[in-house]
């Protein structure tokens, strides 16, 4: 189940750079107005993931109890409560965005060319969402294929549709989600179809107990998501802190955090294999075979991502003229790429441990984890490393804030997986409550 939304993700995250890339080619501003997109980007996405986790959650449950026939009324519950949702939440940024773009510091003279991207962005966003929640349908029912090969060719046609877009019909900056707009449109017409032959989704949601399908729905989704929302809202005072450095850094750092999502691309996916692998084994008692799967599985994050940190020091300047024409933006990225990269092995672990967190039956844990990491050790080192060293000392905060956060997050798990062991220990001889949807930590 891992490989296909490897390759599916991997998929996403380039065509991702590449609009990054051919964005790049327009200017300084336009890649700017890009930037100042990341965090209300993230902001949707942790809305779609949040309830994307929750379908996967209480869909698979429902199957495993043989009641096939509420999981396809639960299945359209979902994909109605996620377009409203998603909607109601892309209409609010719009109507508060000079405000957004006030508070994160961006510069008069960029908020004609945001409010120009930001109507095809919303609508692409939207979108996406659609798509992804199709998606987690689909891997509730244990199909990985259709996904991540639906990821694959949408996200190649979207790279092939940028160039013509941006530059061919001369759409310039909206271009770019115009196109996405066009392959997840594509994808939407593909998986829903296939979702209704297969008889794995139906909107009749009078047969459903709506109150109660809701707030089952809404017990899974609100520490999820609300662990996803950490990121945003994260990235959203980052950016403006880098706002003060001027429009060039906050261009640069958001092709930065572009190149970041790339770089966690094996975390997301292992983030998406190991909680059905720890379950089964939670169920069984079997602590000590998920301690070693645990350890395996953190050894493996560290090295990958110390490795990926050595290619993208090698090639930061490479990269750097690669993704902007610009002087001043290649400069600070390359800076970027010298330092913030080394610590992508210590944001891999804390992932892996929300994640894990999740899976053991501790999602306070879990949510206490991405808030410490953000709050406290990642925005903090961030705006001390620019009072002592401007710009490229609040890089170096990014660098030490996300490795002490991985300390931190495995110090965290290792304690949970102590005191779930103890508690498994004593109610060997009863059924345990923890494969239950048990939510103490």
């Amino acid at each position: 189940m891992t490989w296909p939304m490897l390759f599916g993700v991997f998929s996403l995250m380039t065509f991702q750079l590449a609009d990054s890339a051919f964005i790049g080619q327009l200017g300084r501003d336009p890649l700017a107005a890009l930037g100042f997109t990341v965090p209300m980007h993230q902001l949707i996405t942790g809305l779609q993931v949040g309830l994307g986790i929750a379908t996967t959650a209480i869909i698979s449950r429902t199957l495993g109890a043989g009641d096939e026939q509420r999981a396809v009324h639960l299945a359209g519950l979902v994909v109605t409560v996620g377009a409203i949702a998603v909607m109601l939440l892309g209409l609010c940024l719009w109507l508060l965005r000079d405000t957004l773009m006030g508070l994160l510091g961006a510069e008069d003279s960029l908020l004609p060319l945001i409010r120009s991207y930001w109507i095809p962005w919303l609508v692409a966003a939207w979108t996406g969402a659609m798509l992804y929640f199709g998606y987690s349908i689909c891997r509730s029912h244990g199909d990985t294929k259709l996904p991540g090969l639906l990821m694959v060719i949408t996200s190649l046609l979207n790279i092939a549709l940028d160039p013509l877009y941006i530059f061919v019909f001369g759409w310039g900056l909206p271009g770019a989600p115009l196109a996405t707009i066009t392959a997840f449109g594509i994808g939407c017409l593909v998986i829903y179809p296939a979702l209704l032959r297969r008889g794995w989704i139906g909107f009749d949601l009078i047969q459903l107990k709506l109150s109660q399908s809701l707030r089952q729905l809404g017990g899974i989704m609100a520490p999820a998501m609300l662990s996803q929302l950490m990121p945003p809202l994260s990235a959203m005072l980052a950016t403006a802190m880098v706002a003060g450095f001027g429009s060039a850094a906050v261009a640069a750092w958001g092709l930065g955090t572009r190149l970041e999502f790339f770089s966690i691309v094996v975390v997301l996916a292992l983030t998406m294999s190991m909680p059905p692998m720890i379950g089964r084994l939670l169920g069984k008692g079997d602590i000590d075979t998920i301690r070693s799967l645990i350890r395996i599985a953190v050894r493996f994050v560290v090295v990958w991502q110390l490795a990926l940190a050595l290619i993208w020091l090698l090639a930061s300047g490479l990269v750097s003229r690669l993704f902007s024409a610009d002087a001043e933006v290649s400069g600070i990225l390359t800076d970027y790429l010298l330092r913030v990269p080394l610590s992508y092995s210590g944001l891999g672990v804390c992932m892996l441990m929300v994640s894990v967190c999740n899976a053991l039956g501790l999602p306070m844990r879990a949510l206490l984890t991405s808030v410490l990491r953000l709050f406290a050790c990642f925005l903090p080192l961030l705006w001390l490393g620019s009072q002592l060293g401007g710009l490229t000392g609040l890089m170096s905060g990014a660098l030490a804030g996300n490795l002490l956060a991985g300390v931190m997050a495995y110090l965290f798990y290792r304690k949970g997986i102590r005191n779930l062991a103890d508690r498994v220990q004593r109610s060997s001889s009863e059924p345990s409550p923890l494969t239950n949807g048990a939510t103490s930590s």
